[in-house]
């Protein structure tokens, strides 16, 4: 999964400590749809990045388990969005997860690509290696989970930006020695993704005032 929904800027559109935000109302009504659809659904083990915003959503979706923290499945973290050119921002946002993307690339001029896969590749690599969990819930983030599909389906290291992260989405992806996509970006609480046509990038974008 994705996280649920959060407000990453505050009224004024200035960004807010990304650590520490927690889930907008309708986050956690997205989190309660997820809940509803995993009903009978027995995880072995919860997995977050540690992060506020993933450990809320896990705690809705999976009441029963304790979620566990992996800080190396964080997300990409951004830079300073003062510190890029006015001329270049909406590019920096709208065309944050364009294509297959570089590792050299920097996310809003923060981490690069090379250094997300660097954490999380093998941070998978150890969750799959452990036989003890048949059905695990890894409630994680926009980029990482892009990382993990993109490794899913090409069986390399790379960030195919194509995959849309909605809040509170669900993927499915059975792990082994072949890998299976079964579903991305399934939105309980919207099915047919008809409450927008942006993409998260988009949204952000439109709600930052610099």
């Amino acid at each position: 999964m994705r996280h649920a929904d959060v407000a990453y800027f505050d009224g004024d559109g200035r960004p807010v400590r990304t650590a520490d935000v927690t889930l907008t109302p309708a986050g956690r009504e997205q989190a309660r749809a997820a809940a509803a659809v995993f009903e009978g659904v027995r995880f072995d083990r919860v997995v977050t990045s540690g992060l506020a915003r993933t450990l809320e959503t896990a705690r809705l979706v999976a009441p029963a388990h304790e979620p566990e923290s992996w800080p190396d499945l964080r997300e990409i973290e951004s830079g300073r969005l003062r510190e890029i050119p006015a001329g270049e921002l909406e590019e920096a946002f709208v065309g944050a997860f364009r294509g297959r993307l570089p590792e050299e690339r920097r996310f809003l001029g923060g981490e690069t690509i090379g250094s997300l896969l660097d954490r999380v590749l093998p941070a998978l690599e150890r969750l799959v290696e452990d036989t003890s969990w048949d059905v695990l819930l890894a409630v994680l983030h926009g980029a990482v989970n892009r990382a993990i599909l993109s490794y899913a389906l090409t069986g390399e290291r790379a960030l195919l930006g194509g995959f849309e992260q909605a809040p509170g989405c669900i993927n499915v992806v059975d792990v082994g020695h072949d890998w299976v996509v079964r579903a991305v970006n399934v939105t309980p609480a919207d099915l047919l993704h008809r409450t927008t046509r942006l993409t998260t990038m988009e949204e952000l974008f439109a709600q930052y005032r610099p």
